[in-house]
């Protein structure tokens, strides 16, 4: 299994996937099933997480995770290491639960969000456990479609409001979309670099981000509820080019390939003035 992701920041999107030692189920029980997601539950409060996804295959999971900060690692070592400690007392056993170390692949949110909240919720369909992704209970599907009550660890509203503000008219929108997912192209065959899923403009923000000539570990973490101000807010609020930049992509809701078509220049030119910007404040 490939290494875990080491890119971390502020409002990174990730599909996380581990899986059993030497192909063996993780859960002999729904009693299994619901501690893991007790567990989940207390990491993404305790890490500032956001859970837009999951299903809990027998012998693996898929996770489609948001981190408010960037702590990935330590929050997927507290999920998995506790869940380890749980199963081996519970089964008394010692040793390793998971086949070496968990996968994590940087996700775009703005482009791959919805698929992949499609595509893990489909898992038990592909793999021929059941006919639809209804009939599997423990994936994040009859919560998000409004078929019963989320658990305490998902934030539906993330994959709802991508497809109408009006509560009734997303959740018929999103189950014909995942309805139609078996008949799509797998996402995985748009995946760079085996850890990046997105455009080469994302990849290059990514790498700035995680560069140590930057400096940004120090961006604030996003405010999923606040409202999405328009690019000219910022422009007139912070009359400094490089400045306004910064501030409109510390926000959260603006790629730099966005700010630079606004403005008329390339997104490196625009990683290059954050950068600057970002340096100024230190």
């Amino acid at each position: 299994m490939s290494r875990p992701l080491r890119i971390e920041f502020s409002g990174a999107l990730y599909h996380l996937t581990s899986r059993g030692n030497a192909q063996g189920d993780i859960y002999l029980s729904d009693v299994d099933r619901r501690y893991f997601l007790g567990l989940l539950s207390d990491v993404c409060i305790r890490f500032n997480w956001a859970c837009h996804a999951y299903c809990l295959m027998d012998n693996h999971y898929h996770l489609l995770i948001e981190t408010g900060d960037a702590n990935l690692s330590k929050g997927m070592r507290q999920l998995n290491g506790l869940y380890t400690q749980y199963f081996n007392r519970s089964y008394h056993r010692v040793g390793h639960l998971y086949q070496g170390r968990y996968k994590g692949i940087l996700v775009d949110k703005d482009s791959y969000l919805l698929e992949l909240s499609r595509y893990i919720v489909l898992n038990p369909v592909r793999a021929r456990m059941v006919h639809s992704a209804q009939e599997w209970p423990w994936s994040s599907y009859r919560a998000t479609a409004g078929h019963c009550q989320p658990a305490s660890c998902l934030y539906i509203a993330g994959v709802l409001s991508l497809f109408d503000s009006d509560k009734p008219r997303a959740l018929k929108k999103y189950v014909n979309f995942v309805n139609d997912g078996l008949n799509q192209p797998s996402p995985w065959e748009e995946l760079k670099n085996q850890i990046y899923l997105g455009p080469d403009s994302f990849i290059d923000e990514v790498q700035c981000k995680a560069s140590p000539q930057t400096t940004f570990d120090e961006i604030p973490k996003l405010q999923k509820s606040g409202p999405k101000r328009p690019l000219i807010y910022y422009m007139e609020k912070y009359p400094n080019q490089n400045e306004f930049m910064l501030k409109a992509y510390e926000s959260g809701h603006y790629t730099m390939k966005e700010i630079g078509d606004y403005v008329g220049i390339s997104y490196a030119t625009v990683s290059r003035r954050i950068a600057c910007a970002a340096q100024c404040k230190t």
